[in-house]
């Protein structure tokens, strides 16, 4: 990081669906028999056909400058083997620059998973652990045709620290 660049810290707080309503929905675990409702992911995989996948990461730290958000698509990400981790997030919007006044960053406990809303600026997963495999529910070609990334370095100078 130069010496114009600067690092703003973001606090992690638990997420609980109220706290992430406009980034998406928190999903937790719910009985068998319970019949579909607004609790459950409310999925948008219209536009193409859906992929899903285990992701494996390998620890890269808490900082990042660069987010990304999918306009054609809900996206869901949970971890495997109840692995806690971390992510920050900036409410879907029409502007091509997320908005920092609304960017927050949530620890998602491993018995939980998150559908990211159309157009939800996503940056992680971030975890402490060596390594974690992610599953994640997109479009098979989301990461080629629906791909928008915001580089906070170059365009404010801001680098961000999940802390």
């Amino acid at each position: 990081m130069t010496p114009s660049h600067s690092l703003q810290r973001l606090s992690a707080q638990p997420i609980t669906r109220e706290n992430f309503q406009p980034y998406g929905q928190f999903i937790t675990p719910s009985t068998d028999s319970k019949p579909y409702g607004n609790d459950d992911a409310q999925l948008d995989l219209s536009n193409g056909t859906p992929r899903f996948y285990i992701m494996r990461l390998q620890q890269r730290g808490r900082t990042f400058h660069t987010i990304t958000r999918h306009q054609r698509c809900t996206q869901c990400l949970g971890s495997l083997e109840g692995k806690d981790w971390l992510i920050a997030v900036a409410p879907p919007s029409e502007s091509n620059r997320p908005d920092l006044e609304q960017m927050k960053a949530f620890r998602i406990p491993g018995n939980g998973f998150i559908k990211l809303a159309r157009g939800t600026w996503h940056a992680g997963p971030y975890f402490d652990h060596e390594a974690v495999d992610f599953y994640n529910l997109e479009l098979s070609d989301t990461n080629k045709i629906d791909y928008f990334t915001h580089n906070f370095r170059e365009i404010e100078g801001l680098t961000f620290e999940i802390l």
